[in-house]
């Protein structure tokens, strides 16, 4: 884990600007604000969240995979870092929905209480073929939050599409 000073302006501002593009779906002038945050606070876990989101926004995800794998390192107890490597490992050049789940799964131990971990490894499982796990995983995002909210999300997911006519039943 780094041990980082809090961000401070004007480095909160350029954040704070980069999101705001994010909420504008304009990618481009986010990255443009992330370019100004000094260069000592660059690794700061909260700017490193905000760059992977515009590596995926831009769909850029060999860099998208670097990113979240210095997250991991800068903050090992945030699951998003452990989350975005399994998401750019699937879509990243020589990447795979095997590699996802390969990089996932270990990381139900470090994140018990974190449904979006089973969640995804429900996505990876479904993709994969290998329905039994996949609804078991499921099953198990749906036991750890709000199960009507996640079976709406889970029914508009297409990666659970295979699942489709059993979700309403778990």
């Amino acid at each position: 884990m780094i041990d980082m000073a809090p961000l401070e302006p004007p480095d909160t501002w350029y954040l704070s600007g980069a999101l705001g593009w994010l909420g504008l779906r304009n990618a481009a002038e986010a990255e443009a604000e992330l370019a100004q945050i000094s260069p000592s606070q660059s690794q700061h876990p909260d700017v490193l969240e905000v760059r992977w989101l515009v590596c995926a926004e831009l769909e850029k995800w060999a860099e998208g995979l670097q990113v979240a794998r210095w997250l991991i390192h800068a903050a090992p107890d945030r699951p998003s870092g452990w989350l975005h490597q399994a998401y750019a490992l699937r879509r990243a050049p020589g990447g795979s929905v095997q590699q996802a789940w390969d990089a996932l799964l270990p990381v139900v131990q470090k994140f018990p209480r974190e449904p979006i971990v089973p969640y995804n490894l429900a996505c990876y499982a479904c993709q994969l073929g290998r329905l039994g796990p996949a609804r078991i995983w499921l099953k198990r995002a749906l036991a750890m939050t709000d199960k009507d909210e996640m079976k709406r999300q889970a029914l508009a997911d297409r990666d659970l599409e295979p699942l489709w006519g059993e979700i309403p039943g778990f």
